[in-house]
């Protein structure tokens, strides 16, 4: 029997124009046997949820630069929990400050992946905690 491949959704929320490292996020997910769905630049918060929700998918992976990460990654979390989504594994990445990282992991932000962070890191940390 075939397992099931992890499906993530790759986002970036926001007015963020920079979208260089989530495609490279998305290739390294892909090679490494994910299922990927990228939604493109300039998504709301709303939009993200929803391409989740109907996507069906198991992990959405944010990217922000524009420092705009302590409003937008947690509303999509609670946009997912009100969408009955508390199964999907929601991470973020990009220019996000130390002092932030905690804050963003108590609204349900499960891990943040910070510049210099490998692929393999991200890769390794979805395998191990999609439920």
């Amino acid at each position: 029997m075939m397992e099931k491949r992890i499906r993530v959704l790759v986002a970036k929320p926001g007015l963020d124009g920079h979208d260089r490292g989530a495609k490279v996020v998305a290739r390294a997910l892909r090679d490494a046997g994910f299922e990927v769905i990228y939604t493109g630049l300039r998504q709301t918060p709303e939009q993200i949820a929803e391409a989740a929700l109907q996507e069906d998918v198991n992990v959405i992976a944010l990217s922000l630069l524009s420092g705009a990460h302590n409003h937008l990654f947690p509303r999509i979390v609670q946009l997912c929990r009100q969408k009955d989504m508390s199964d999907v594994l929601i991470v973020g990445g990009g220019v996000i400050p130390d002092a932030d990282i905690p804050g963003l992991k108590a609204t349900g932000i499960a891990e943040v992946f910070t510049p210099g962070t490998t692929t393999g890191t991200i890769i390794e940390f979805i395998k191990a905690n999609v439920k």
